[in-house]
């Protein structure tokens, strides 16, 4: 998947990649359309971050899902 073109399609990949790798109940609220695609960088930063790390604080899991939050639409 080349994950450097914006599209929905990239954000709904990045999304549920990140939704099983972070295993986030609460996290199937959160879909593609709920993020402005304005952010699709800071989405895909926030992606490439997730799927480096083998394993997440919960400091760091709380830390991420409001980075996320900061991200939705307003």
């Amino acid at each position: 998947m080349d994950l450097s073109k914006k599209s929905l399609d990239n954000m709904e990949y990045m999304i549920e990649k990140m939704k099983e790798k972070l295993k986030v109940l609460n996290f199937d609220v959160m879909k593609p359309s709920h993020f402005d695609d304005a952010l699709y960088e800071e989405l895909k930063d926030i992606y490439e971050m997730v799927m480096k790390k083998q394993s997440f604080s919960p400091s760091e899991m709380q830390a991420i899902v409001e980075e996320l939050g900061n991200l939705r639409k307003k």
